[in-house]
């Protein structure tokens, strides 16, 4: 069997380290501040984004990995005849798993290109699930059917502390940005399906954090939680208390925290916080549960 190879993007915000532990390679994002270039966690960490973006005249911008940039990659690693599972951010939040699947076609390497439907630490489950299966010796169907899965039981949710950039970003009007901060709402949103989705509104980093919570103490009683992670946008403190909740609420389930990708962090904002985990099937359940 041909070895395989894995390849994600600067979204993902697993460490580089793990990911290199892993033989993860990854294609970096590009950004821009106030028409200053940057790579992605290469030429300028989350940290020093942030400080930026909060001086910048106006909102930074970021772009996806041009086609011949995943095709120089792709090329190389399928130099010896590996297989390659290319698995990136949502399509529906960036152009990035298209100009993977462009470059698929061009290159001479057995390339499948993998839309996780998730960002940050949610489309990392995906990406160390498949280093894993391929260091094991499965195959490329096996992998794609295991992440299947993995996504399927997948769950995102992000608090915003500001509705300010989304209303910069031209997510939302700004009309709402100002009536939701007037009221110091701080919305909760869901990514299902490669989209935001808003599920609830609340007052306070407390009560969200309760309310995050709470939603994995409901998934735990259906099914063990596998692994769990949590992203920041200069929000550490929040991370902090959030990861003690998660504690309190299911116990001794390993929780990473990150700064998440500046990619996210320019449509949030500083302040925000996500949650992310995933579950196995419950032995209560039948094969076809999901």
């Amino acid at each position: 069997m041909k070895p395989i190879k894995i390849v994600t993007d600067s979204t993902v915000d697993v460490p580089f380290s793990v990911l290199a532990e892993h033989g993860v390679e990854v294609v970096p994002l590009h950004l821009t501040v106030d028409g200053e270039a940057f790579i992605d966690r290469v030429t300028i960490t989350p940290g020093q984004f942030m400080a930026k973006m909060k001086a910048a005249r106006e909102l930074p911008k970021s772009s996806q990995p041009s086609v011949g940039e995943f095709l120089a990659v792709y090329d190389r690693l399928g130099a010896d005849g590996s297989e390659i599972i290319s698995i990136h951010m949502a399509g529906e939040l960036s152009g990035t798993v298209r100009s993977a699947e462009h470059a698929a076609a061009l290159t001479k390497a057995n390339v499948t290109v993998v839309d996780s439907q998730f960002i940050s630490y949610a489309l990392g489950f995906q990406v160390l699930e498949a280093a894993r299966l391929a260091k094991a010796g499965r195959s490329v169907d096996e992998i794609i059917r295991r992440l299947d899965d993995v996504r399927r039981r997948t769950r995102l949710y992000v608090v915003l502390d500001t509705l300010d950039h989304l209303a910069k970003g031209g997510r939302i009007g700004r009309g709402k940005a100002l009536v939701g901060s007037l009221l110091r709402i701080k919305p909760i949103a869901a990514l299902v399906d490669g989209l935001y989705t808003p599920v609830s509104n609340v007052r306070s980093f407390s009560q969200a954090i309760a309310d995050l919570a709470g939603r994995l103490v409901e998934e735990k009683a259906e099914a063990p939680v596998r692994a769990v992670a949590i992203a920041h946008a200069d929000a550490g403190r929040w991370a902090e208390r959030l990861r003690e909740a998660v504690a309190e609420a299911i116990g001794s389930v390993p929780v990473d925290i990150v700064e998440t990708t500046p990619v996210i962090s320019i449509h949030t904002g500083p302040g925000a916080l996500a949650l992310m985990y995933y579950t196995e099937e419950g032995e209560h359940k039948g094969s076809g549960a999901v």
